[in-house]
């Protein structure tokens, strides 16, 4: 039996590999790099450290995409975003109807 790289003599050429480096951009990407970047300035005027992508990652890992372009508009129309944003992640700030 044939290999499938016999078969399609392309395929060695067009195997799909990860892009390395800046060329992996992501939609979700983006908008945590948008989240970390307004947070590190207000936390920046604060003197506190920076927060890293890893830790804003973990904190906003089970929410779906959708829902965090939403936030960005919500945060982005707020007098402050760093309050704002924080106030929008507290569950117990949202009682259930």
């Amino acid at each position: 039996m044939k290999s499938i790289g016999e078969m399609m003599p392309d395929f060695e050429k067009k195997a799909a590999t990860a892009p390395k480096g800046k060329k992996r951009l992501t939609e979700r990407g983006e908008l945590l790099r948008f989240f970390q970047r307004h947070l590190n300035y207000s936390r920046k005027q604060d003197g506190l450290p920076p927060m890293t992508m890893a830790h804003l990652g973990f904190i906003l890992e089970k929410i779906p995409t959708a829902d965090l372009y939403y936030l960005k508009s919500v945060c982005s129309q707020a007098a402050n975003f760093g309050k704002r944003f924080w106030w929008e992640l507290d569950p117990a700030k949202h009682p259930q109807k």
